[in-house]
């Protein structure tokens, strides 16, 4: 197994004690511990979330349109790939297509790159991971460089909703040339927001880096704020806090972090967005030309096949 090392887990554990002593923590940290990840591949398996997912089946289905730009060679970028799930619903039968295939899974977390480059090698397919922070355009690119054009650049389960969408999308556009295809999946606006019980799934799995440093439910509650981006109509976020009951001794990186009783804890916040917004977004401010749209059956997510 080859993973390339650009975040290295010294630097990590030093950010993480840096990001709890601003009381924000960055997203990275949601999928890098033990307990993260099994929260995560949870909240993955949830069918209240699965709705994505169908997307790129229905994508799968269509690999022959997908892959007119590739003469025998599809090498296969993914952005904040995670364990690779999504990712291999594309990898299967762009090998059946008998092109040569290389992926470069790219994501923070050591575990989840194991898993996702294990799950494509079992496929037969030539994989080198990345450990990199996609919320840093130098890291961007150096992922994006690991393979010549034409290449495909993917971004799954509402990574793009993940970071501040308006800079973020302009740094991976940067990224994308001419002859490159871009998929990605958003995320849609539900006025009446989301179920209870996903609320509850969501709670669950932002609280889980509290928890890998020894914060318990009984320490405090997460809290969610639903509002609107002003900068781009149709664009909301939803950020969740954790707010301690008492005072909290955090060890982090051997230091002491006081958190005191009534502070919030920034946990992390996830962006959402009508169809008409994800257009504009794409169109007009990321300079990108979207080639195609498959909406999930429950409304919930837009996939968008883009190029420049």
């Amino acid at each position: 197994m080859k993973i390339e090392v650009v975040l290295t887990e010294a630097e990590i554990v030093q950010e993480l004690a840096e990001a709890v002593l601003a009381r924000d923590l960055p997203e990275k940290f949601f999928y890098w511990c033990p307990l993260s990840v099994r929260a995560w591949l949870a909240l993955a398996a949830d069918p209240a979330f699965a709705g994505f997912q169908r997307c790129w089946k229905q994508l799968a289905e269509r690999a022959d349109w997908l892959l007119e730009p590739f003469a025998d060679s599809v090498p296969v970028i993914s952005f904040g790939a995670g364990d690779g799930a999504t990712d291999r619903l594309l990898l299967d039968p762009i090998r059946q297509s008998g092109r040569e295939q290389r992926y470069y899974p790219v994501d923070a977390s050591q575990a989840l790159l194991e898993v996702a480059c294990a799950g494509a090698e079992d496929l037969d397919i030539e994989t080198s991971g990345i450990k990199a922070d996609i919320s840093s355009p130098m890291h961007l690119v150096f992922a994006s460089d690991a393979a010549e054009s034409p290449k495909l650049l993917l971004m799954s389960g509402n990574t793009l909703g993940g970071f501040d969408p308006l800079d973020h999308l302009r740094h991976v556009t940067q990224c994308l040339h001419a002859a490159d295809r871009l998929v990605l999946d958003a995320e849609i606006y539900r006025p009446n927001g989301p179920a209870p019980h996903e609320e509850d799934s969501m709670a669950h799995f932002v609280f889980a880096p509290l928890a890998g440093l020894g914060v318990s439910a009984e320490d405090g509650e997460v809290h969610f704020d639903h509002k609107r981006d002003d900068r781009l109509a149709g664009l909301y976020v939803t950020s969740a806090y954790f707010r301690p009951d008492r005072d909290l001794r955090l060890s982090v990186a051997g230091q002491e972090v006081l958190v005191e009783r009534g502070e919030h804890i920034t946990l992390k916040f996830r962006y959402s967005f009508t169809r008409e917004a994800l257009r504009r977004l794409l169109e007009q401010h990321g300079g990108i030309k979207i080639l195609d749209e498959i909406p999930s059956l429950d409304g919930r997510y837009l996939l968008a096949v883009c190029s420049r």
